[in-house]
């Protein structure tokens, strides 16, 4: 029986305001680039996913500084290729230059879909949480966006001093909820950190794929809504 439902942050139940496809057009537009927002969406999720895998093989801030500029580059080089547009790893990089004071002055914006799940998880008494890898306090944007009535607690790898897909993270949110492992359920979009880290401690994992872009994933459930998440519980 499900007892509580943990939420990763970034891409689950909020976004980039304004979008990080337009956030990366305007930069390419800068240093000569044209490109459409619209193909650039698959880009960013594989480049996220290419990230979360090489700093969960080796954390990316303790490498050495040419291996974490190589790592930046490789990340904008997957973005655009999938636009259909190749670059070196010079270009990457002034690109990455130019995304770094934008990426400052962002701000964060739930999901049409959330605080509509929220208010029914919470009429069905279940205690919720969310766990991020973030490492700033993000209980400010929650409280701004109206979400923090409804959560239980946060848990951010700065707080705890680890990252998903590693197990302390997830332990520490079922010691605040108070549930077992087998209690609980997690959602995330990424499969290799949300899903598996899920899985490795007993919880269940549930892929959101907001945009059908992984249906090779058939080993948990997958949904592209959270209002889907009902049938799950």
């Amino acid at each position: 029986m499900t007892k509580a439902v943990f939420f990763d942050w970034f891409n689950t139940l909020a976004q980039y305001n304004p979008p990080r496809e337009e956030i990366h057009a305007n930069a390419c537009r800068e240093v000569g680039i044209e490109v459409v927002e619209g193909k650039l969406r698959r880009g960013l999720l594989l480049a996220d996913q290419f990230y979360i895998d090489e700093n969960a093989r080796s954390p990316i801030k303790k490498r050495s500084p040419q291996e974490q500029i190589g790592v930046y580059a490789q990340y904008e080089c997957i973005v655009l290729k999938e636009a259909g547009v190749e670059i070196s790893d010079e270009m990457a990089l002034r690109i990455m230059q130019k995304l770094g004071g934008a990426l400052l002055k962002f701000d964060f914006v739930l999901f049409d879909d959330v605080l509509p799940t929220f208010e029914v998880l919470k009429q069905r008494s279940l205690v919720l949480g969310l766990i991020s890898n973030i490492d700033r306090d993000i209980m400010p944007f929650c409280q701004e966006l109206g979400l923090a009535s409804y959560l239980d607690f946060v848990v951010t790898s700065q707080e705890v001093g680890s990252e998903k897909p590693h197990s302390p993270i997830f332990l520490a949110a079922l010691e605040r909820a108070g549930v077992k492992a087998s209690e609980a359920m997690y959602v995330g979009d990424h499969y290799s950190t949300d899903i598996v880290g899920a899985r490795k401690i007993g919880m269940k994992g549930v892929l959101l794929d907001r945009y059908d872009l992984f249906k090779e994933v058939t080993d948990c459930p997958r949904i592209n809504t959270l209002a889907e998440l009902m049938e799950h519980l």
